[in-house]
């Protein structure tokens, strides 16, 4: 088995303090598809600061998918070079990058917000993945969730470049989404969210994410499946 050396652990993957039991459905994709191996969701953040929230709500949202019966893993971009910056993108944290990307089935993209924008960390990530790589997609046909969070007042400008994004990487980006505003006012001190509204929101669109995973899983080659990507390789289709 690959040692990968860029994942997260997850601290305390079972405690959730902010949950409220009585209304969670543990399976929320039971009856939508074969649950007999657990979705698999790639988590992205977008901040390398030592308090960065954006990882803090990425690490709610893995809790969450762990909780719902869901394998995760948490990419560190932390050494992570820009684009075109070593020739051939021939970077250890590349390469595991595009790795754990073809192993997802589903993505969780989180960025804060920063001078109306995301991050250039979290567009560098993106920008390493690409459309095909060696004949194969690491985006393309996967379910993704995008996630902001705010220094100010409640604001979309983020989600709203993640959807965009998400999209031209071929992506199925669910409706929901998460955007939490002042969000140095929604964790407490060990990095833990503080029960609200927007942790609540989390719940949802983990959730949806979910659900969306294990329903489309199953026909991603077909659904990206292209006229013009099979003109391109000269395949022919198969007789009906």
């Amino acid at each position: 088995m690959t040692e990968y050396t860029r994942l997260r652990t997850l601290a305390d993957p079972d405690h959730l303090p902010a949950l409220n039991r009585d209304h969670i459905h543990e399976r929320p994709a039971l009856g939508l598809g074969d649950l007999t191996h657990p979705p698999r969701i790639l988590l992205l953040y977008g901040s390398l600061r030592e308090r960065s929230f954006s990882r803090h709500a990425v690490e709610e949202a893995a809790r969450l998918l762990q909780f719902f019966g869901c394998e995760t893993r948490i990419f560190d971009p932390s050494d992570l070079p820009l684009p075109d910056q070593v020739a051939g993108d021939d970077h250890p944290a590349v390469h595991e990058l595009r790795e754990h990307a073809l192993w997802s089935e589903g993505q969780v993209w989180c960025s804060p917000e920063r001078h109306g924008q995301i991050t250039g960390i979290m567009k560098t990530q993106i920008d390493h993945l690409p459309l095909a790589y060696q004949g194969l997609r690491p985006t393309q046909g996967r379910t993704l969730a995008v996630m902001q969070v705010s220094a100010g007042s409640q604001s979309f400008n983020s989600v709203n470049s993640l959807r965009i994004l998400g999209r031209w990487m071929r992506m199925f980006v669910i409706p929901n989404q998460s955007s939490v505003a002042k969000a140095y006012m929604e964790f407490d001190a060990d990095g833990r969210m503080k029960p609200s509204a927007y942790y609540e929101r989390i719940v949802d669109v983990m959730e949806e994410l979910v659900r969306f995973t294990v329903l489309l899983r199953p026909h991603a080659e077909q659904l990206v499946d292209r006229y013009s990507e099979r003109v391109e390789a000269g395949r022919p289709t198969s007789p009906p």
